[in-house]
């Protein structure tokens, strides 16, 4: 647990190494962050076939970390969340999560005593870790943008509204496999394999566990984000200010976040001194879960261990 920029506010930071191993060249250190609805270590840690992805990182001789924003998993809930939703307004939004994830790098860079390292983000996980990278390239090596979120063709189908929302299992299925052709649902995303993700995602909130049905809680500063910003043709980043090496990824069922936005970011990364987007076969938004996962994660891996361009 490290202190978040403001007061009161303990974020959760996990740490995978190879054992022994204390000194990192920068470029052999990386962060990751989740999305708008879960947790890091359900993305990055569980142990799925093939493997958790940050043992993956740290088997290839890496120092990886990952980080929750305030009111998402580990990292402390405000108060808010324990209260009926309607009774707040929305909780941890983007600007608040580049904070958090400054201040985890800022541990990071100050525990290894390097300049700079990594950053991988998800979905949401992207907005946040390229606003943070277009605001402090000087602390960045590598940019990884998984699932890239960018603007909406169409208004949001939500509101915003609300301190969080709860997200009950039936509902995160549902998303998951809509735009899985029916046929395939299980061979994509086995039931077993869902099941173990959901529990350990209930694992990381007791109190929406212990609620009837149990629940995930999930801060709505990322939807309002979306309807006030995304959903009006407003960015929240101006990738045309990422000075670094990225590198953007996402699979072709991805309905959360179409291929449209990834080539749209891609675009303006003007300024990056390499770029590249790459597009998987037979996965969704979340294809770091399904059959086709360690694509991804290897594919990641690649671009992180490229030499210097």
């Amino acid at each position: 647990m490290i202190p978040a920029a403001d007061p009161g506010i303990q974020l959760h930071v996990r740490n995978k190494r190879p054992a022994g191993q204390e000194r990192f060249a920068p470029e052999r250190i990386v962060l990751f962050v989740h999305g708008a609805t879960y947790p890091s270590e359900t993305g990055f840690d569980i142990d799925l076939p093939g493997g958790s992805w940050m043992d993956y990182v740290a088997q290839r001789g890496f120092d990886a970390y990952l980080v929750d924003v305030r009111g998402y998993g580990r990292s402390t809930r405000p108060p808010a969340m324990d209260q009926p939703p309607d009774r707040n307004p929305p909780l941890a939004d983007t600007r608040d999560a580049i904070k958090d994830v400054g201040a985890a790098v800022d541990f990071i860079l100050k525990r290894r005593a390097v300049p700079k390292i990594d950053l991988v983000g998800w979905s949401w996980g992207t907005t946040i870790m390229g606003g943070y990278a277009a605001q402090n390239n000087d602390k960045v090596s590598r940019l990884v943008l998984y699932a890239p979120l960018w603007l909406l063709k169409e208004p949001p189908p939500f509101s915003g509204a609300g301190a969080y929302r709860n997200v009950t299992k039936e509902a995160a299925y549902g998303r998951h496999v809509r735009s899985i052709p029916k046929a395939r649902i299980h061979e994509i995303i086995p039931p077993e394999w869902f099941d173990k993700w959901w529990a350990a995602n209930l694992a990381t909130d007791p109190t929406g566990a212990s609620r009837t049905p149990p629940v995930l809680r999930a801060p709505n500063g990322i939807l309002k984000d979306v309807v006030e910003y995304l959903g009006k043709g407003k960015p929240l980043w101006d990738p045309a200010q990422v000075r670094v090496p990225t590198f953007l990824i996402l699979a072709e069922w991805d309905a959360d976040t179409p291929p449209y936005m990834a080539q749209e970011v891609f675009a303006k990364l003007i300024n990056a001194p390499h770029r590249r987007l790459v597009m998987l076969p037979e996965g969704t938004h979340a294809i770091a879960l399904e059959k086709n996962r360690m694509h991804l994660i290897e594919q990641i891996q690649g671009f992180l261990e490229e030499p210097a361009r």
